[in-house]
């Protein structure tokens, strides 16, 4: 017997697509729009354009920005996009939504440019553990792009998966 520890999944046909590695660093900004409005709930148009025209966009610079509205205020969708329009020159990245939206339209992004050729045939498991936020819904778009192509797919830790698919 040898003493000798044998890494079985390395040397395996086991191809392992770990989404933590799409993840885009840098800095997240939830900017709610309700930071223009009078009393966080009024719109009113002259008002409105002034605080944008004032406002500093430069402290977005680079950033990844989530414009939110909350649900119980009504804002007319002008308003919206004008502020997009004000954050677009600065910021790297804007979505109109949730922080959860953002992170959602940062991975769809990076899963299109994607090359999912190498994966055709083989054997492939998404890794399950991160320690960086990867949204499900990152998860559910990769194992439907995955599904067609793949003999056999599976979800978690080499030392631990779940099987999700194999090829009849």
């Amino acid at each position: 017997m040898s003493d000798q520890i044998i890494n079985r999944v390395a040397n395996s046909a086991l191809q392992v697509i770990d989404l933590e590695e799409l993840y885009q660093e840098g800095r997240r900004t939830l900017l709610s729009i309700t930071a223009f409005l009078d009393d966080g709930i009024v719109l009113r148009e002259q008002t409105f354009r002034q605080r944008l025209q004032s406002h500093d966009w430069n402290i977005y610079r680079d950033q990844f920005v989530a414009l939110h509205c909350p649900d119980d205020v009504l804002v007319p969708q002008w308003a919206t996009l004008l502020v997009v329009t004000h954050l677009q020159p600065m910021a790297r990245y804007v979505v109109v939504g949730t922080a959860a939206d953002l992170e959602q339209q940062l991975f769809t992004e990076q899963l299109a440019l994607m090359d999912f050729t190498p994966y055709q045939d083989g054997l492939v498991m998404i890794k399950g553990c991160s320690n960086k936020p990867v949204p499900e819904q990152a998860l559910g778009l990769l194992a439907a792009k995955l599904t067609p192509i793949v003999k056999k797919l599976s979800f978690g830790e080499a030392c631990s998966s779940v099987p999700l698919y194999k090829k009849p």
